[in-house]
Protein backbone atom coordinates (compact mmCIF):
# COMPACT_ATOMS: atom_id res chain seq x y z
CA UNK A 1 0.00 0.00 0.00
CA UNK A 2 1.26 3.48 -0.89
CA UNK A 3 -0.35 5.88 1.60
CA UNK A 4 0.01 8.85 -0.76
CA UNK A 5 -2.26 7.23 -3.35
CA UNK A 6 -4.17 4.34 -1.81
CA UNK A 7 -6.22 6.02 0.93
CA UNK A 8 -9.96 6.41 0.26
CA UNK A 9 -10.55 9.86 -1.32
CA UNK A 10 -13.55 10.36 0.98
CA UNK A 11 -11.06 10.68 3.86
CA UNK A 12 -9.36 13.68 2.24
CA UNK A 13 -11.64 16.71 2.27
CA UNK A 14 -10.68 20.37 2.38
CA UNK A 15 -11.83 20.91 5.99
CA UNK A 16 -11.38 17.37 7.33
CA UNK A 17 -8.47 15.22 6.17
CA UNK A 18 -6.12 12.48 7.25
CA UNK A 19 -2.49 13.45 7.75
CA UNK A 20 0.33 10.93 7.46
CA UNK A 21 3.04 11.69 10.01
CA UNK A 22 6.62 11.32 8.79
CA UNK A 23 8.49 13.11 11.60
CA UNK A 24 7.72 13.17 15.31
CA UNK A 25 7.71 16.46 17.23
CA UNK A 26 11.10 16.94 18.91
CA UNK A 27 13.04 14.88 16.35
CA UNK A 28 16.16 15.76 14.36
CA UNK A 29 15.61 12.80 12.00
CA UNK A 30 14.12 13.92 8.66
CA UNK A 31 12.06 11.06 7.28
CA UNK A 32 10.13 11.28 4.05
CA UNK A 33 7.93 9.09 1.94
CA UNK A 34 9.74 7.02 -0.65
CA UNK A 35 7.40 7.75 -3.57
CA UNK A 36 8.13 4.47 -5.33
CA UNK A 37 7.51 2.10 -2.40
CA UNK A 38 5.26 4.15 -0.13
CA UNK A 39 7.56 3.39 2.82
CA UNK A 40 9.24 5.98 5.05
CA UNK A 41 12.96 6.43 4.50
CA UNK A 42 15.53 8.45 6.40
CA UNK A 43 16.39 11.46 4.25
CA UNK A 44 18.94 12.87 6.70
CA UNK A 45 19.55 13.90 10.28
CA UNK A 46 19.31 17.68 10.63
CA UNK A 47 22.71 19.36 10.76
CA UNK A 48 21.57 21.98 13.29
CA UNK A 49 20.67 21.44 16.93
CA UNK A 50 17.12 22.46 16.04
CA UNK A 51 14.29 19.93 16.41
CA UNK A 52 10.91 19.80 14.68
CA UNK A 53 8.51 22.03 16.67
CA UNK A 54 5.47 19.94 15.69
CA UNK A 55 4.77 16.56 14.15
CA UNK A 56 5.37 16.85 10.41
CA UNK A 57 4.00 14.95 7.46
CA UNK A 58 1.72 15.29 4.47
CA UNK A 59 -1.86 15.13 3.33
CA UNK A 60 -2.42 12.05 1.12
CA UNK A 61 -4.02 12.47 -2.32
CA UNK A 62 -2.66 16.02 -2.67
CA UNK A 63 -0.04 17.40 -5.03
CA UNK A 64 1.86 20.56 -4.09
CA UNK A 65 3.76 22.84 -6.47
CA UNK A 66 7.01 20.99 -5.72
CA UNK A 67 5.64 17.66 -7.04
CA UNK A 68 5.29 16.15 -3.57
CA UNK A 69 2.22 15.69 -1.38
CA UNK A 70 1.22 18.84 0.51
CA UNK A 71 3.28 19.29 3.70
CA UNK A 72 1.53 19.60 7.05
CA UNK A 73 2.56 20.51 10.59
CA UNK A 74 0.26 18.90 13.15
CA UNK A 75 0.00 20.73 16.46
CA UNK A 76 -0.51 18.27 19.28
CA UNK A 77 0.35 18.22 22.99
CA UNK A 78 2.01 14.82 22.50
CA UNK A 79 4.52 13.65 19.88
CA UNK A 80 2.88 11.53 17.17
CA UNK A 81 4.87 8.55 15.96
CA UNK A 82 5.95 8.34 12.31
CA UNK A 83 3.67 6.29 10.02
CA UNK A 84 0.57 7.33 12.00
CA UNK A 85 -2.62 8.62 10.37
CA UNK A 86 -4.26 11.56 12.16
CA UNK A 87 -7.63 13.13 11.31
CA UNK A 88 -7.12 16.92 11.25
CA UNK A 89 -8.50 20.28 10.22
CA UNK A 90 -6.46 23.25 8.89
CA UNK A 91 -5.95 26.49 10.82
CA UNK A 92 -3.31 28.21 8.70
CA UNK A 93 -0.42 27.97 6.28
CA UNK A 94 3.25 28.90 6.29
CA UNK A 95 4.35 30.21 2.89
CA UNK A 96 8.10 29.93 2.64
CA UNK A 97 10.92 29.95 0.14
CA UNK A 98 13.10 26.82 0.18
CA UNK A 99 16.16 26.95 -2.09
CA UNK A 100 14.48 29.61 -4.22
CA UNK A 101 11.17 27.75 -4.60
CA UNK A 102 7.80 28.43 -2.97
CA UNK A 103 6.94 25.81 -0.35
CA UNK A 104 3.60 25.78 1.48
CA UNK A 105 3.11 24.03 4.81
CA UNK A 106 -0.39 23.60 6.20
CA UNK A 107 -0.79 23.99 9.95
CA UNK A 108 -3.40 21.54 11.25
CA UNK A 109 -4.90 20.32 14.49
CA UNK A 110 -6.21 16.82 15.29
CA UNK A 111 -9.94 16.70 15.92
CA UNK A 112 -9.30 14.58 19.01
CA UNK A 113 -6.72 16.84 20.70
CA UNK A 114 -8.21 18.59 23.74
CA UNK A 115 -5.31 21.05 24.23
CA UNK A 116 -5.41 22.48 20.69
CA UNK A 117 -8.86 21.80 19.23
CA UNK A 118 -10.13 25.06 20.71
CA UNK A 119 -8.26 26.89 17.94
CA UNK A 120 -9.82 27.48 14.53
CA UNK A 121 -7.32 29.91 13.05
CA UNK A 122 -3.58 30.44 13.42
CA UNK A 123 -4.24 33.96 14.70
CA UNK A 124 -5.67 32.38 17.88
CA UNK A 125 -2.47 30.49 18.75
CA UNK A 126 -0.17 31.73 21.50
CA UNK A 127 2.59 33.76 19.83
CA UNK A 128 5.33 31.49 21.13
CA UNK A 129 4.04 28.49 19.13
CA UNK A 130 3.94 30.65 16.02
CA UNK A 131 7.47 32.01 16.73
CA UNK A 132 8.92 28.51 17.23
CA UNK A 133 7.62 27.34 13.85
CA UNK A 134 8.93 30.44 12.08
CA UNK A 135 12.33 30.15 13.74
CA UNK A 136 12.64 26.47 12.88
CA UNK A 137 11.98 27.01 9.19
CA UNK A 138 14.35 29.98 9.06
CA UNK A 139 17.36 28.05 10.46
CA UNK A 140 16.94 24.29 10.02
CA UNK A 141 19.02 24.12 6.82
CA UNK A 142 21.65 26.78 7.63
CA UNK A 143 24.49 24.30 8.33
CA UNK A 144 23.67 22.50 5.06
CA UNK A 145 24.40 25.81 3.29
CA UNK A 146 20.83 25.98 2.00
CA UNK A 147 18.67 29.07 2.23
CA UNK A 148 15.11 29.09 3.56
CA UNK A 149 12.92 31.99 4.56
CA UNK A 150 9.39 32.33 5.82
CA UNK A 151 7.57 34.62 3.42
CA UNK A 152 4.26 34.89 5.26
CA UNK A 153 1.86 33.06 7.50
CA UNK A 154 -1.81 33.12 6.61
CA UNK A 155 -4.95 31.91 8.32
CA UNK A 156 -7.58 29.24 7.87
CA UNK A 157 -9.18 30.59 4.68
CA UNK A 158 -5.85 30.58 2.84
CA UNK A 159 -5.12 27.08 4.13
CA UNK A 160 -8.51 25.82 2.91
CA UNK A 161 -7.83 27.29 -0.53
CA UNK A 162 -4.39 25.64 -0.75
CA UNK A 163 -5.66 22.23 0.40
CA UNK A 164 -8.47 22.40 -2.17
CA UNK A 165 -6.04 23.45 -4.92
CA UNK A 166 -3.66 20.58 -4.08
CA UNK A 167 -6.49 18.00 -4.03
CA UNK A 168 -7.65 19.25 -7.43
CA UNK A 169 -4.09 19.16 -8.82
CA UNK A 170 -3.67 15.59 -7.55
CA UNK A 171 -6.94 14.54 -9.20
CA UNK A 172 -5.98 16.20 -12.49
CA UNK A 173 -2.31 15.19 -12.69
CA UNK A 174 -2.16 11.85 -10.85
CA UNK A 175 -5.67 10.35 -10.96
CA UNK A 176 -6.37 11.83 -14.40
CA UNK A 177 -3.33 10.01 -15.86
CA UNK A 178 -4.59 6.55 -14.85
Amino acid sequence: MNIWHDIDPKRIQTEDFMCYIEIQKGSKSKYELDKETGVLRLDRVLYTSTVYPASYGFIPRTLADDGDPLDVLVLCSEPILPATLVQCYPIGVINMIDDGKMDEKIIAIPFREPMYNLYNDISQLPHHIFDEMMHFFEVYKVLEHKKTSVKEIKGRESALHIVEKCIERYNAEIVGKD
